[in-house]
């Protein structure tokens, strides 16, 4: 995992960086002045669910998909659920305007006009969203509203349109506050003057800290740069997002981009926390998917009525971290009912333990305990006071808890984990481990059985009793289990599962609580001096598509790289990323020295700014500082000896990410 965490608030990634943006002026402080006044428009009192088609089709946008995603809203349930937006994003327009300077929309792709695509939405209880651009042309180059705001603003209304998304490319601007105050107060204006409820959204990836002043501006704010479908993008933004919670409430809302849930970049587990930590944040749920091959996984996300409710939350509170650690965040938020939602976030990528209790989170002292709610598992517990889960590794157990006078009728929570498992092992080597089972409610746990499961060919086998007659409130039932693991056994993430079933205390509920942990198996490193292109690494992220070997980052796609180039000079060996990145290396104590070059790539024409940072066992040992394309290759040593591991990681410089494609150039490891 990356060792850092930084609350940084990203410009903007991928193609957005069209225009002149006044870098000088970017910041990325969190929040320092007062929030703005709620913009009074009667809008989004809660946060606006629906659909955008950018993140799935890009510019194939047509009045086809809009018509059968709006149909779809319908039959899948998701109306019911609470969406109501489809959003069209760039590319909707002809490349002119017409002689009267107003808009075209595309005749090819919507022949019934925006008009006619509004009226069939509305036919089916739904609203309409569109996208302009509070510069001289779209993002993807089509005529922006920058001097046209009141025309612009009344062809919106005359078409029926209930939603802007209002973009930041090509904007000319000195890249003041006052500027961007200036730009996006006109098109409020105009969409106030038409007399038409049209929820105004301000994409400006937060470049002038929108949390500040955009308040009595519009409805919502883009807190960060474009979200891209992969874990360390995700990861980025939560960071970015979290700190600005005094900022929102119903009618203005921290915006940190649309969902990816469902587009195939990120695991189902990174999902859900995309998903739960969204409605935490009482962020906009906007599906960014296509919904005619959405798989039950997918909709079984998006349809979570439960991790819903905390979104639309009438009361309008955001979260905040309670408690930040190296195991992850506890964050709350509470509810208008007087519950509070409580997420486990863990970001490493190994299952962490985590924890709480009902009082620090903020609710009043019981004598008869709380009920806890699973939100992802439906299932609910009683606990006297103490909240706990093992998380899997970038998972979030999310718990809606409640101060209940009945709370010893349901079944005790059980907090369940894994000890002494280790976080490397080597094929043929064998390793005793822990399985416990601690009782945190107030009834006894019946018939309380521990079945652990390992990697297919692994042998795993108990040592003593796995189970108990009965297990109070406050006690802990611990099992012993010997793994061995085979000397053939692939490199790679092992992952350890299994239960601890238990009965209430009535007998008649069973309750399962899953077993998570995790190792990985390796092989130590050769003697001698190994180009780091050459070895496995044990884990990778990136901001932009995947880590390349040999090659530059280039886009999203595997294989499509560069030969990796530093102002000119080119390398056959290295790395290839994209800020955020951290490529990790099993170093086993047998290695003293890493060794690279280090900078910015050439395919950027000259655009991007990084730094790299070398930690042994989670202690930095290099660093070398804020590089641009300018600076060409920087030689960079690492003294690694005595450590388990290396992490290889690349930040943003605090500026955004955009065209940050670093390269760790002829990188090796000397191991003896």
């Amino acid at each position: 995992m990356p060792i850092t965490r930084r609350i940084v608030s990203c410009v903007t990634a991928g193609a957005v960086w069209l225009g002149a943006l006044g870098l000088a002026a970017v910041s990325t402080g969190v929040a320092t002045a007062p929030p703005a006044a709620a913009l009074d428009n009667g809008l989004a009192t809660t946060p606006p669910m629906g659909f955008n088609d950018w993140n799935a089709f890009g510019c194939n946008v047509s009045e086809q998909l809009i018509k059968d995603t709006a149909d779809y809203f319908v039959s899948s349930g998701l109306k019911a659920a609470g969406y109501q937006y489809v959003n069209i994003d760039d590319c909707w327009m002809t490349h002119s305007r017409d002689a009267e300077g107003r808009l075209v929309p595309d005749p090819a792709k919507f022949p019934d006009g925006i008009k006619g695509t509004a009226d069939y939405v509305h036919s089916l209880g739904l609203k309409l969203g569109i996208y302009e651009d509070a510069g001289t042309s779209t993002c993807a180059g089509y005529p922006g509203s920058l001097g046209h705001e009141t025309t612009d603003a009344q062809s919106f209304a005359d078409w029926g349109v209930d939603y802007l998304k209002y973009d930041n490319c090509n904007n000319n601007s000195d890249g003041t506050q006052a500027d961007y105050v200036r730009r996006y107060t006109a098109m409020r204006d105009a969409l106030k003057a038409t007399g038409r409820p049209i929820v105004y959204s301000l994409c400006e990836w937060g470049v002038n800290q929108p949390w500040n002043w955009a308040g009595d501006v519009g409805n919502l704010w883009r807190t960060t740069g474009d979200i891209s479908d992969n874990w360390s993008s995700l990861k980025s933004i939560i960071d970015a997002n979290l700190p600005l919670a005094s900022a929102a409430g119903p009618g203005h809302w921290n915006d940190p981009d649309m969902l990816e849930v469902g587009n195939g970049g990120m695991t189902d587990t990174e999902y859900r926390t995309h998903f739960s930590l969204w409605s935490m944040m009482n962020a906009p749920l906007l599906i960014g998917t296509d919904l005619r091959k959405a798989s039950a996984a997918t909709m079984d996300i998006l349809l979570n009525k439960e991790v819903i409710a905390l979104d639309q939350d009438s009361l309008g509170k955001q979260a905040t971290v309670l408690s930040s650690s190296a195991a992850g965040d506890v964050i709350v938020k509470q509810l208008a009912d007087g519950d509070r939602a409580v997420a486990f976030y863990n970001p490493s990528d190994q299952p962490q333990h985590l924890s709480t209790t009902a009082k620090a989170v903020g609710l009043p002292t019981s004598h008869t305990g709380y009920q806890a709610r699973d939100l992802w598992q439906h299932t609910t517990s009683q606990t006297a006071g103490t909240l706990a889960a093992t998380v899997p590794a970038h998972g979030t157990t999310l718990l809606r808890v409640s101060k209940a006078p009945n709370a010893a009728s349901a079944p005790a929570l059980l907090d369940t984990g894994i000890t002494g498992l280790p976080q490397y092992i080597q094929p043929g080597q064998s390793s005793d481990i822990t399985v416990y089972a601690s009782n945190l409610g107030i009834t006894p746990a019946l018939e309380v059985r521990v079945k652990l499961t390992a990697p297919a060919g692994w042998s795993v086998r108990p040592v003593g009793s796995t189970s108990a007659v009965a297990l109070p409130g406050g006690h802990t039932l611990a099992t012993r289990w010997h793994v061995e693991v085979p000397a053939g056994a692939a490199t790679g993430t092992a992952t350890f599962g299994g239960s601890v079933t238990s009965l209430d205390l009535g007998g008649k509920d069973t309750r399962s609580t899953p077993l998570i942990g995790q190792s990985r198996v390796v092989v130590a490193p050769p003697s001698g001096t190994s180009y780091v292109s050459d070895l496995p690494w044990t884990s990778s992220s990136n901001g932009w598509g995947p880590v390349e070997r040999d090659t530059s980052n280039g886009e999203t796609a595997a294989g499509d790289g560069n030969p990796i180039t530093l102002k000119g000079t080119v390398y056959a060996k290295g790395l290839g990323v994209n800020a955020p990145s951290t490529v990790e290396y099993y170093t086993g104590a047998a290695c003293t020295a890493f060794d690279a070059v280090v900078g910015v790539d050439d395919e950027k024409n000259g655009k991007g700014t990084v730094e790299f940072e070398v930690f042994a066992d989670g202690k930095e040992v290099a660093d070398s500082g804020v590089l641009t394309n300018a600076d060409g290759g920087k030689p960079l040593h690492a003294d690694i000896a005595g450590s388990q591991a290396i992490q290889l990681v690349v930040t943003d410089g605090g500026d955004g990410n955009d065209s940050d494609h670093g390269d760790w150039a002829n990188a090796t490891i000397t191991c003896a």
